[in-house]
């Protein structure tokens, strides 16, 4: 069955296509963190050498220094929702891997509204064919819509954003430098949003550093890695760890969200979502879309013995994964080697 357009989490409704015939979706490579010379931070997109290449079409938008900080001063100003007290930032926090704080199961938006599902982490967006746990979006331009728009996120107007932003102080000259104009519009606006999410590479955890020759894992860490390769690797495959499927893994047998089939109609894609990157997973608890588990211990004890059976089940759950506890803990200790310090600290991304 075709996808239906107008579904929910999806961006494509009639005044947004307006904003799609401004945007040329082409794409190239570019990327990384500081410059040879160590002058200082680089605001320059480099594709690390063991990544995939970029899906982001930096041709029409590539990442600039002016474009960058305008976008990171969006990202932090709650400007963007109807009040003016929530931001991007609200939701994605640096420490954490730009993922939600562990008391917030579910977003919290405007007036203390509550969102249907755990924010995931921003990591790695650059290589991203598809986001949220539906898929609903295929391009990093949009997303910021999604927010801003959804009733229980930022409950605003994208008009209304774009009129305060235009009788702002500081964004005319912030837009001007960054893009040669005077005009603030919606396009502009979005693609100062994805300079600073597409900075947002993380590829320097000790799993990365042990990749390159750097350091060395323990024999515990490296067991894990044994471990999750044989048991966790058909899902959460290379080096972005996910290989950007949609899955039912057995959490439950009655979807009150339904996942996947939001974005499809299809009936066989009730109960499925996206599988989720791994990397920084140490730091991003609650786990699954509707924060179900608090520790990755409880993680592994559900695809060991807690697998419910459903009609769109995975089939290679349906008999678990069996683990036995050395080995869910030589797991977990590897799992925690995906943390990316670097990323977390990366003063570029700092708020001021």
């Amino acid at each position: 069955m075709a996808p239906v357009i107008g579904a929910t989490f999806s961006p494509f409704t009639m005044k947004k296509t307006l904003i799609i015939s401004a945007l040329a979706l082409v794409s190239v490579v570019i990327g990384c963190k500081k410059d040879e010379t160590d002058k200082g931070p680089s605001y320059e997109f480099r594709k690390p050498e063991n990544f995939p290449e970029p899906t982001y079409t930096f041709d029409n938008n590539p990442v600039t220094e002016a474009g960058f900080k305008l976008g990171k001063k969006l990202f932090f100003d709650p400007i963007l929702s109807v009040d003016n007290t929530v931001s991007c930032n609200n939701c994605h926090n640096q420490s954490l891997a730009f993922a939600d704080l562990p008391l917030h199961a579910f977003s919290k938006g405007v007036m203390e509204r509550q969102g249907i599902r755990n924010a995931p982490q921003l990591v790695n967006l650059a290589f991203m064919k598809e986001f949220f746990w539906d898929g609903g979006v295929t391009h990093l331009d949009f997303v910021p819509l999604n927010a801003i728009e959804a009733e229980f996120e930022m409950d605003e107007e994208i008009e209304n954003v774009i009129a305060k932003l235009n009788n702002h102080a500081e964004y005319p000259a912030l837009f001007k430098a960054a893009f040669g104009t005077d005009e603030i519009n919606t396009p502009l606006m979005l693609h100062a949003l994805s300079q600073f999410t597409n900075l947002m590479v993380s590829n320097n955890s000790p799993y990365d550093k042990y990749l390159r020759g750097e350091v060395v894992l323990t024999a515990q860490e490296l067991e894990g890695l044994r471990l999750f390769e044989q048991k966790c690797q058909s899902c959460h495959s290379g080096i972005l760890f996910t290989d950007e499927s949609y899955r039912n893994n057995g959490i439950d047998s009655v979807f009150t969200d339904i996942g996947r089939a939001r974005i499809t109609s299809f009936s066989g894609d009730i109960g499925k979502f996206r599988v989720p990157s791994l990397r920084n997973v140490g730091i991003t608890r609650p786990y699954m879309h509707n924060a179900k588990f608090a520790t990755l211990e409880a993680v592994l004890d559900h695809y060991s013995d807690g697998i419910i059976e459903s009609p769109s089940l995975d089939p290679s759950l349906e008999n678990g994964i069996p683990m036995t506890a050395e080995e869910k803990a030589a797991i977990i200790t590897f799992l925690k080697t995906l943390t990316d310090k670097d990323f977390t600290q990366d003063e570029r991304f700092f708020k001021g």
